[in-house]
């Protein structure tokens, strides 16, 4: 019988919002052929199964498909491989190697924004116009809509909706954060859905790190 972790990533002040996510440690109890099944039962925006934890080797898959990349599957799993096992100083995806860093108990990973999936983003007048969304600001089944809280501070407030991948609002987005980040070329703080909260900043080579807090809620048989 697996043992998953459910725990929430890029949580905000007080531990509010993050996005939940579902960890197998030991993923390799979880056959290959059974995984996408796993993740459509399970319900998750995202679902991890760890296959070597001391290497950080791990696959991701959504509702409906694996994805060769991801932001809040990774920050999350490097996060709890610390917490539960050893930390590790990079994992290693089908789209690359990660590069790792803790820093106040937080988890942050560098990736090249082409590696996750394809969002696009609108620029909305206001955080209230975003927060007014009931469905994305257009015809589109991959998009993000942000606008400015300070733009001095680098604040934005953030909604994601990737239609796409059986998903239809994601609470926080991590690799949706680095393409932004990228776009607008410097360090920025995402304030996206109920209470989330990721950070992002360009590296050299073309890499973006995202990162924040992540909080473990129940542990448990499936």
């Amino acid at each position: 019988m697996a043992r998953l972790h459910l725990l929430r990533v890029f949580c905000g002040e007080q531990g509010a919002g993050g996005n939940p996510l579902g960890v197998f440690l030991d993923g390799r109890q979880v056959p290959a052929s059974s995984r996408q099944g796993v993740a459509a039962d399970l319900g998750l925006s995202e679902t991890v199964f760890v296959d070597d934890s001391a290497r950080g080797e791990l696959r991701i898959f959504t509702p409906t498909v694996e994805l060769p990349f991801a932001g809040h599957p990774t920050v999350g799993t490097a996060w709890l491989l610390a917490a539960e096992r050893i930390p590790v100083a990079s994992l290693h995806v089908p789209a690359g190697e990660l590069g790792v860093r803790y820093e106040d108990g937080a988890a942050f990973v560098s990736a090249r924004p082409e590696w996750g999936p394809e969002f696009e983003w609108e620029q909305l007048d206001s955080p209230a116009a975003v927060e007014a969304l009931t469905a994305p600001p257009r015809d589109h089944d991959h998009l993000g809509a942000w606008a400015w809280v300070d733009e001095g501070a680098g604040s934005v407030r953030a909604r994601v909706f990737p239609l796409r991948y059986g998903i239809a609002e994601d609470e926080a987005t991590g690799s949706a954060a680095a393409i932004l980040c990228a776009r607008l070329g410097r360090a920025i703080e995402v304030h996206q859905g109920r209470g989330s909260r990721i950070e992002a900043r360009p590296l050299d080579g073309g890499f973006v790190e995202v990162g924040g807090a992540s909080a473990l809620d129940h542990v448990r048989d499936y």
